[in-house]
């Protein structure tokens, strides 16, 4: 491998880490290794042996792809960009012919109904997209900053083009006089849609990779990528986060559910087994020298939750609540119980076969969590230790949702110790980052004194708590 391809190499391998994908150091050597054996001059086969080697999950692809093509571009404008596995460059096309109408027009003098006429072939599946969208970018996407400057964008060239109001149109070209709302239709829609969304990336790659040009990449490669879903923060998720997240919440809820009955099945044994004991005695002149119980009965354990509700911790509450509707197929009783200054049963909201999304609106409009509208985690503690403090007891685990952070209000530790006393186990996930705790009102290391508290501010956090219970 040749110095400059190592260097980017040893870049794009780091990229990758800072964005959160896990790549060990084996697995760079790995992909190193996989360099030496196909065409570098073939851009396809790079980004397959790159993928191969250091991509282990699905939804870890979207961000390779973008660090791909920012480390090793399609194409190359400025002096920044590497050429190191680009194949040399094809001959320029024949200049198009004035006097043929049907030829394609050019691109850097066409009108803009010319162009949207070309956009059009495109998404009915016409070659040349990428292309297509570096041509707009350089044409539309450019725009000027100061003297010998430059910036480039996307908006600029959707807007020029306005690829989502040619549905109609394209829809009427593709059916021909059909029948419309039917399957055709329907197939028809999609794929238009879908060609659409692949304009929509190329145009928003090709913006990146000029952008990378002029700042630098791993400037541009730190904004260009978010985290993987599964290290995405809870307190800054968005709903079609929640939704992509509703796949990972049953897998972690029967991880929980196993590790708490694993627990609860080596923290005790069963009851001693006299007649083995009586019989094993016999060998040694009727001394029990070894005793013998019974095996205990599996189980599913029964689960308190207990979870802030509050505006300051919205995006972790609604995660919470999907785990909780997950947790309902799991355990033999679940009970589940929102606050923010006064507390109130949910689990009503969340019974076998509801939708999870329309549970969760029922929940914002008619559970009865929130008195002054600020938090108070004392009051909420005595509140639910005074109306619901029998729904912990010797088989009970309870889990505790929430930041602690109380507005500066009595903390009502001795409630919280008399709880988790009298439940099997306890635990708090506290969704702030550690360095946090005990800052401003947080209480974080006074409840943490009572029930062991840990930092889970994303699904990865979520799945080591689910490990280290046993």
């Amino acid at each position: 491998m040749t110095g400059p391809l190592l260097d980017r190499h040893v870049g794009f391998v780091r990229a990758l880490r800072e964005a959160g994908l896990p790549v060990s150091p084996a697995e760079g050597l790995d992909a190193a290794r996989a360099l030496e054996v196909i065409d570098l001059t073939e851009r396809e086969s790079l980004r397959a042996a790159y993928a191969a080697t250091l991509v282990k999950r699905p939804s870890h692809r979207p961000g390779f792809d973008t660090l791909f093509d920012l480390w090793f571009p399609a194409s190359t404008t400025g002096p920044r960009a590497s050429r190191a596995a680009e194949p040399d460059p094809p001959d320029p096309p024949d200049p198009p012919d004035p006097s043929d109408p049907s030829g394609p027009p050019d691109l850097e003098t066409a009108e803009v109904p010319e162009l949207r006429d070309r956009l059009a072939g495109l998404l009915l599946g016409a070659e040349g997209m990428n292309e297509f969208a570096r041509a707009m970018v350089e044409r539309f996407g450019r725009q000027a900053a100061g003297p010998g400057r430059q910036n480039w964008f996307s908006y600029p060239v959707m807007r020029a083009l306005s690829p989502e109001t040619l549905m109609a149109r394209l829809l009427a070209e593709v059916l021909a006089g059909r029948e419309r709302g039917g399957l055709a239709e329907k197939v028809a829609r999609q794929r238009i849609g879908e060609n659409t969304r692949r304009f929509e990336d190329a145009v928003s790659g090709d913006v990146r990779r000029r952008i990378a040009e002029d700042s630098g990449i791993e400037r541009i490669a730190r904004s260009a990528v978010r985290p993987p879903l599964e290290q995405l923060d809870f307190l800054r998720i968005t709903k079609a986060d929640l939704a992509r997240l509703r796949r990972e919440v049953h897998p972690l809820a029967r991880r929980l559910a196993t590790r708490l009955t694993v627990k609860h099945r080596l923290g005790h044994r069963g009851r001693l087994d006299f007649r083995r004991t009586v019989r094993a005695s016999l060998s040694s002149g009727g001394v029990p020298l070894t005793t013998f119980n019974r095996p205990r009965r599996p189980h599913k354990p029964e689960l308190v939750v207990l979870c802030d509700a509050s505006d300051s911790v919205a995006s972790f509450a609604h995660f919470t609540l999907l785990l909780t509707y997950a947790l309902r197929e799991q355990f033999t009783r679940v009970r589940a119980f929102g606050f923010v200054d006064t507390v109130d049963e949910i689990t009503r909201f969340f019974v076998p076969g509801a939708d999870v999304v329309e549970a969760m609106t029922r929940l914002a409009r008619e559970a009865d969590m929130v008195r002054f509208g600020r938090t108070d985690y004392g009051r909420a503690l005595e509140g639910f230790a005074e109306r619901y403090g029998d729904a912990i007891g010797p088989k009970t685990s309870l889990l505790i949702l929430g930041d602690a952070r109380s507005n500066y209000q009595p903390p009502a530790l001795e409630t919280l110790r008399r709880l988790a006393g009298a439940a099997r186990h306890a635990y708090w996930l506290n969704p702030e980052p550690a360095a946090q705790w005990d800052s401003g009102d947080s209480l974080a290391t006074a409840y943490g004194g009572i029930v062991p508290m840990r930092e889970c501010r994303n699904v990865a956090q979520l799945a080591a708590f689910i490990e280290d219970l046993v």
